[in-house]
């Protein structure tokens, strides 16, 4: 669990600098540094998504991943979450408490490093792709909470979560852990980053919250395969 824990406290102390900035950019600039932004992780969620080989599991994963996302309601159960933490720890009301949490709860969960990360760590004890993980989070928690304000911060107890589950249940993913995997895992996860910096750009945003399950899609598909094959 440490690399996971140093990734959140990475998190919590780069929000906690963006928000000392916060005050200190102009409100006519914050529109155009989110775009900005949003520009950088297209980019980011691009060289994931160029990872990919099997164009059909892509669609595949992401069609199914996304049904299972929209029966389960994630985007707005996350959004919910947003809602009640704002109520439970702001002292004024925050505009976007809930965007800057879901949208950076999403931004750290959906990448391959977090959950190859927390996959080495929690069976070699490698912690060096959580770590270089940190350092990538950190920054961007900076910059965010900058300009989206405290929810940012908040987003760290979804990384704690999200990644120490998987760290607790790496032993048991391990044997189905190949190549294949790892490289259709790594262009799910950046088409969905894609899709979070165009929600960046444009007030109509895709639901990528409901599309979060299809990053486990190709994991499936494969120990399925192992398995019954």
């Amino acid at each position: 669990m440490l690399g996971t824990l140093v990734n959140v406290i990475a998190i919590i102390i780069g929000s906690l600098i963006g928000l000392v900035f916060k005050n200190n950019i102009s409100e006519k600039y914050n529109e155009t540094i989110v775009h900005a932004i949003g520009l950088g992780v297209i980019l980011i969620g691009l060289r994931g998504a160029f990872k990919c080989d099997n164009f059909i599991l892509i669609i595949i994963s992401l069609a199914i991943g996304t049904l299972a996302g929209e029966i389960c309601r994630l985007e707005y159960r996350l959004e919910k979450v947003g809602d009640w933490l704002e109520k439970k720890f702001s002292k004024e009301n925050q505009d976007g408490f809930a965007t800057g949490f879901v949208t950076t709860t999403l931004l750290y969960c959906v990448g391959a490093m977090a959950i190859i990360g927390s996959l080495e760590s929690g069976l070699t004890g490698n912690h060096a792709t959580l770590f270089a993980k940190s350092t990538i989070d950190g920054i961007m928690a900076i910059i965010f909470s900058s300009t989206m304000g405290i929810g940012v911060l908040f987003s760290s107890i979804s990384v704690f979560l999200y990644q120490g589950s998987i760290t607790l249940a790496a032993v048991y993913i391990k044997p189905f852990l190949t190549p294949e995997v790892i490289s259709q895992t790594s262009a799910v996860g950046g088409l969905l980053i894609v899709a979070l910096g165009i929600n960046m750009l444009r007030e109509n945003k895709i639901k990528v919250g409901n599309m979060l399950p299809a990053v486990f899609i190709p994991l499936i598909y494969y120990a399925g395969k192992q398995i019954f094959v």
